[in-house]
């Protein structure tokens, strides 16, 4: 059984985990038109819920007349959530599961995907962790219990400490089905949040968790410097790149890159304050905020992706 791990490194995470509401939305939109006056309400993904909250403020700015409140509590909450009717959109960090797909529509709901951003998965340590790179058989190997030991992996003779997420969290099952592709070690320490994942670290030499690339690149796209984001190559004969390498993100050479998603249960009415959140959030304005908030803009294809569900708003 792995651990739960609530500790007063997650204080600084609090924020994470009560909605933030953003009121003052407006009645009008620059891209449809008039907005009917009404409170949308996003949950799941803590990875997207700072970044969804930088999206209703900025769309908040020109936007007066309308609320939005965004929570996070995981993807597997937000889908859930979603599932029983009780969010308008689902901020998840993973791709909804066939599964799950069946029993919302066995409740009646029409599952829509809309592709938010470009995250590049980062594996953090400490800064004075003398490793600069790692294999995903490294990474496999730490993560499942195989090696426990840096030295394991090229590092000093000091214990590996893991940090990852709680279960209902999308990157929690992300980054075990395609990186560690085994069980997790019994010694994860379950982190309530990404932001609690970073402290953790942060203030332990010998530890290593995983987080989204927003929570270790800056507005100006550089690492924060009381964590340290590593290389990742497929194998020891490839090439390592970083997560701050956005172009390697985008164009899927980073071998931990994604996609991170918002769900609806239905294709939005409309001119709805949800369509018009959406189509912000996929505008270039939006896309900025993507940036500044540590995420990566979207590729042409999740573009195309994109604008055919806009298509389906009639």
């Amino acid at each position: 059984m792995v651990h739960s791990f609530p500790t007063s490194l997650m204080m600084k995470d609090l924020r994470l985990l009560v909605p933030v509401c953003v009121i003052g939305l407006s009645a009008c939109s620059a891209a449809t038109g008039t907005l009917k006056t009404d409170t949308v309400v996003i949950q799941g993904s803590d990875t997207e819920v700072q970044l969804v909250s930088a999206l209703a403020e900025a769309f908040g700015a020109r936007n007066p007349g309308a609320s939005i409140s965004v929570a996070g509590g995981g993807s597997a909450v937000g889908i859930a959530a979603l599932i029983n009717g009780e969010t308008d959109i689902a901020n998840s960090s993973r791709a909804m599961k066939p599964a799950e797909i069946a029993t919302a529509k066995e409740k009646g709901r029409d599952p829509q995907e809309f592709i938010l951003a470009r995250d590049g998965l980062s594996v953090i340590v400490h800064p004075s962790n003398g490793l600069a790179t790692l294999t995903l058989d490294h990474i496999s190997k730490m993560f499942s219990g195989k090696v426990t030991n840096w030295k394991g992996v090229g590092g000093p003779d000091a214990p590996i400490v893991l940090y990852g997420r709680q279960s209902t969290s999308g990157t929690f099952g992300y980054f075990r089905d395609a990186v560690v592709k085994d069980d997790y070690a019994v010694s994860l320490r379950q982190m309530e949040g990404s932001q609690a994942i970073v402290d953790a670290v942060a203030a332990d030499a010998h530890g290593v968790g995983y987080v989204g690339v927003g929570y270790v690149r800056g507005a100006d796209g550089r690492a924060r410097s009381d964590i340290k984001a590593l290389t990742v190559s497929r194998d020891g004969a490839s090439e390592a790149v970083s997560p701050l390498d956005m172009e390697a993100v985008r164009a899927d050479r980073y071998p931990i890159a994604r996609r991170i998603y918002q769900y609806l249960p239905a294709v939005p009415a409309k001119d709805s304050i949800v369509e018009q959140f959406l189509r912000f959030e996929a505008s270039a304005e939006g896309q900025a905020v993507i940036g500044t908030s540590g995420f990566y803009p979207l590729t042409a294809n999740d573009e195309a992706m994109n604008q055919a569900f806009f298509s389906t708003i009639r």
